[in-house]
């Protein structure tokens, strides 16, 4: 398996050899590595990426992957225009 063809997070398209590589590094929780690599953080707010991610954590600490806190889950804002927010309206 070519690890830099596998895409673990399509929305920022993160591939697996940059998880794997974060892991090396020591970067062990999914707060973290959506920090360092914004994976979790595309318009699917990690739906898709999230269990993947925490199966290639629990591989690498080698526990349970019910072990792996999940990540700190922020919903999405909606986009406002600067001029709504400059009037001091809700753009309604």
């Amino acid at each position: 398996m070519d690890e830099e063809k596998v895409t673990i997070c399509r929305c920022e398209e993160v591939t697996l050899k940059t998880v794997r590589e974060l892991l090396g590094k020591g970067i062990h929780t999914m707060d973290d590595l959506k920090r360092i690599c914004r994976c979790g953080m595309g318009p699917c707010q990690g739906k898709t990426c999230r269990p993947m991610i925490a199966q290639e954590i629990a591989r690498h600490l080698g526990i349970d992957v019910g072990e792996v806190e999940i990540s700190t889950f922020r919903p999405p804002t909606k986009p406002v225009k600067l001029g709504v927010i400059a009037r001091g309206d809700d753009g309604e």
